[in-house]
C-alpha cells in the first residue's frame, strides 16, 4: 500500500519539520483523494459497460483494478527518484520512445484498423504512444529551459519554435501512421502551452491561429467541395478518418447518436448502475463518460466534473510555485490532461469530434492509465523536491 508516512519520513526536516511535514501531506492528499474517487468511478463505469460487451470482455474491470494497484507502486516509487532524474535521461528516453513508435508499425497487434499497440503475453497490450506524451514534456522542458536566459528576438524565438515544433513533428509522424489522430492533438497542444509557460511572445500565437486558420479553412473546403481531389491527395483511409472526426456536425453515426441518447434520456438522477438503456461502441473507453452519466444523471456527472476541476486547479497550484523547469514540465503535464478531459466529455455529448481520446483516469486501458500515474509520480516528486506547501 501507498504509505503517505513513509514518504513524507524522506522528506528534509527543515526549522518548522514537522509542520512542513503535515502540509506536505495535505498537498498530496489533494492530489491523491481525486485519483482514488477516479478509481473508484472508473471500476464501476467499466464493470457496467462490461454489459454492453462480448462475455470476453466481463473480466476489465477486475484488469482496471490491477492497473490501478500497478500505478499506485509506481506513484510511490516516482516521488522518490532523484530530483533530476527527469531531466538527465530525457533525450535518451525520447529516443527509445521514437524507436518504439517505428516498431510499433512493423510489429504491432492490429485493430480497428490502427496498429498502436504491442501484444505482450499473459500481460495484454501496450501502446507506446500513451508514454511518448510524457517523453514529449520531458525533453521539451529540457530544450527550453536551457534556452530560458536568451534574448527574446525575432532570430532566437524563431530557432526555439523550429527545434520545438521538430521535436513535436518526428513522434507525430509516426503515430499518423499508425494512425492515432487524437495523441497527435494533445502532442500539439503540450507543445503550445510549454512554448506560452516559457515566455514566448504574443504574436508568434497570432500568427500561429492565423496560418491555422487559413490551412484548416483549405483542407476542409477541400474535403466538403471536392472530395475526389481530396481522395486523390490524401487517399481513401485518410478521407475515412476525416469523415470520422467531423461525424459530429451533423450527429450521425450510431456510436455518437448512441451514446448522446443515453446521456440525454438519464435525466436527474440517471437510470440506475448497470441500466445503461442503449447500446453504443466503446463504452469502457472512448465513451465511458456516456456510461456514467446514463446510469447516474446529471448531478452526479456535474459532481464528477466539479472534482475533475479541483484536482487540474491543485495541480496548476503547485505549477504556479515551482522553478522555471519544473514549471514547464507541470504546465506540459496540465495542458495534456486538460486536453483530454475537454475533448472526451464534449465528444460524448456531442460538442467536439470523436477523436479516440479517452478520459484520464477513467477510461479503461493499461498503457492510458499507467501514463497518468506516472505523471501524477512525476507532480509529487516536485512537490516533495520544491518544498511547494
Amino acid at each position: 500500500m501507498l504509505s503517505l508516512t513513509n514518504i513524507s519520513f524522506k522528506f528534509d526536516y527543515t526549522k518548522n519539520g514537522d509542520f512542513m511535514i503535515k502540509r506536505y501531506n495535505y498537498t498530496i492528499l489533494k492530489i491523491l483523494i481525486p485519483i482514488f474517487v477516479f478509481m473508484i468511478i472508473s471500476i464501476l463505469c467499466i464493470y457496467s459497460s462490461s454489459f454492453l460487451l462480448p462475455t470476453s470482455y466481463n473480466n476489465l474491470f477486475i484488469k482496471q483494478i490491477i492497473w490501478y494497484i500497478i500505478g499506485f507502486i509506481i506513484i510511490f516509487l516516482i516521488s522518490n527518484l532523484k530530483s533530476d532524474f527527469f531531466y538527465r535521461y530525457s533525450f535518451v528516453l525520447y529516443i527509445i520512445g521514437n524507436i518504439f513508435l517505428i516498431l510499433v508499425l512493423f510489429f504491432g497487434t492490429e485493430s480497428n484498423g490502427a496498429k498502436c499497440w504491442f501484444t505482450i503475453p499473459m500481460i495484454g497490450s501496450f501502446q507506446p504512444s500513451e508514454f511518448m506524451k510524457i517523453i514529449l514534456i520531458l525533453v521539451l522542458s529540457n530544450y527550453l529551459n536551457k534556452h530560458k536566459d536568451i534574448k527574446k528576438t525575432f532570430k532566437n524565438e524563431l530557432k526555439i519554435i523550429f527545434n520545438c515544433f521538430i521535436l513535436t513533428l518526428i513522434p507525430s509522424f509516426f503515430i499518423f501512421l499508425e494512425p492515432d489522430t487524437g495523441i497527435i492533438f494533445i502532442f500539439f497542444m503540450i507543445l503550445i502551452v510549454m512554448l506560452f509557460v516559457y515566455g514566448i511572445r504574443y504574436r508568434w500565437f497570432i500568427t500561429l491561429i492565423i496560418i491555422i486558420t487559413l490551412l484548416s479553412s483549405a483542407f476542409l473546403i477541400l474535403f466538403f467541395k471536392y472530395q475526389d481531389t481530396f481522395i486523390n491527395i490524401f487517399g481513401t483511409k485518410f478521407f475515412y478518418r476525416m469523415d470520422r472526426l467531423v461525424d459530429f456536425k451533423n450527429g450521425s453515426g450510431m456510436q455518437l447518436t448512441n451514446a448522446m441518447a443515453a446521456v440525454g434520456s438519464a435525466g436527474i438522477f440517471g437510470h440506475g448502475f448497470n441500466k445503461t438503456p442503449i447500446y453504443f461502441p466503446e463504452p469502457q473507453t472512448d465513451f465511458i463518460f456516456s456510461i456514467f452519466a446514463s446510469n447516474f444523471g446529471f448531478i452526479a456527472s456535474l459532481i464528477l466534473i466539479l472534482i475533475i476541476l479541483y484536482f487540474d486547479l491543485n495541480i496548476l497550484r503547485i505549477a504556479m510555485k515551482c522553478n522555471f523547469q519544473n514549471k514547464l514540465i507541470i504546465s506540459g503535464i496540465l495542458g495534456m490532461l486538460l486536453f483530454g478531459q475537454i475533448q472526451n466529455i464534449g465528444m460524448n455529448i456531442g460538442l467536439m469530434p470523436i477523436t479516440g481520446i479517452t478520459l484520464p483516469f477513467i477510461s479503461y486501458g493499461g498503457s492510458s492509465l499507467i501514463s497518468y500515474m506516472i505523471i501524477i509520480g512525476i507532480i509529487l516528486n516536485i512537490t516533495k523536491k520544491e518544498t511547494i506547501y
